[in-house]
């Protein structure tokens, strides 16, 4: 995964797919961090913050809610789901709990556990107080 470089518009076919997720959070970047050293998969990797939200076809609030996966094709996914499309765009290994991941009734139990931790993050490790915070209201947000 590579940081980014330049954004397409969203109905354009991307050269490569991009994850998105939260900047502020500390356990979210350790999170990101973790699968760009572990998980060999060739995209983009953007906190929200930076990202161009509309040209991926995504809102702030979206992204302020759920890690985004947004496909070569321009579909965005979001929680379980991204990680899930993530991990079967890596291919090898990955790709067998990526699919698992996305396939019910797996996929429900994977969409309750990512909801679980992603409110809870302020309580995972990396995770500080700010995390629990929306966006706009978190130490150094610019309004």
């Amino acid at each position: 995964m590579h940081e980014r470089h330049g954004m397409m518009d969203a109905m354009t076919r991307r050269e490569r797919p991009v994850l998105v997720y939260d900047g502020d959070c500390g356990f979210c970047t350790t999170s990101v961090r973790f699968l760009e050293r572990n998980v060999p998969v060739d995209a983009e990797v953007v906190a929200f913050q930076f990202a161009d939200l509309a040209a991926l076809g995504t809102t702030r609030e979206r992204a302020e809610h759920e890690v985004l996966w947004v496909d070569r094709a321009g579909r965005v996914s979001g929680g379980a789901e991204a990680i899930g499309r993530l991990l079967t765009a890596a291919g090898g290994i990955w790709r067998v709990p990526g699919v698992v991941m996305r396939t019910p009734p797996v996929s429900w139990l994977a969409h309750a556990v990512y909801r679980l931790v992603a409110d809870n993050r302020q309580r995972m490790p990396g995770g500080t107080a700010a995390c629990m915070l929306p966006a706009a209201q978190r130490p150094g947000a610019q309004g």
